[in-house]
């Protein structure tokens, strides 16, 4: 497997830790156990579904959880008696965890369970002092700049 060295990138960057830790996080997690399988769907231009084959498990034998923009999906099963002796074991019921980082304002909307697949609902929510705002031009300067200004002025 082929490895990039950043660390000379990082040493002229202040603020990008963030971008560090993704990039350690991508290499580890292409190393991770590919149990359960997902896909990841984009469903709208700010909407995404998350699908997990979670056969065997019940809605209270899952755990998820957000955190620092990291969703993490975890599933232990109780150990239930066996009915009859299993001749051959081809659906895991192992107990897993499984991480996905998220971008920044993608907020988890809700998960259900139906026919043995988990649906996790994706969706960005930028915040309103985020979203870009039209400035409207004019020959005047508002009464509130002004104020500021003569205020400034007359302190000096």
């Amino acid at each position: 497997m082929t490895t990039y060295d950043f660390a000379p990138l990082f040493r002229t960057a202040i603020g990008f830790d963030r971008l560090a830790r993704l990039m350690d996080t991508a290499v580890s997690s292409a190393e991770a156990p590919s149990y359960p399988p997902y896909n990841i769907e984009k469903t709208g231009d700010d909407t995404y579904r998350l699908t997990m084959a979670v056969a065997g498990f019940r809605p209270e034998d899952l755990d998820m959880t957000v955190k620092e923009n990291t969703l993490v999906i975890a599933g232990r099963v109780a150990g239930e008696a066996n009915k009859g002796e299993v001749l051959y074991r081809g659906i895991a019921g192992r107990a897993f965890e499984r991480r996905f980082v998220l971008a920044d304002h993608i907020v988890a909307e809700g998960a259900d369970l139906e026919n043995g697949l988990l649906h996790v609902g994706l969706k960005r929510v930028v915040p309103e002092a985020l979203k870009p705002r039209k400035i409207a031009i004019g020959g005047t300067v508002p009464a509130a700049i002004a104020n500021d200004a003569g205020t400034s002025a007359k302190a000096a």
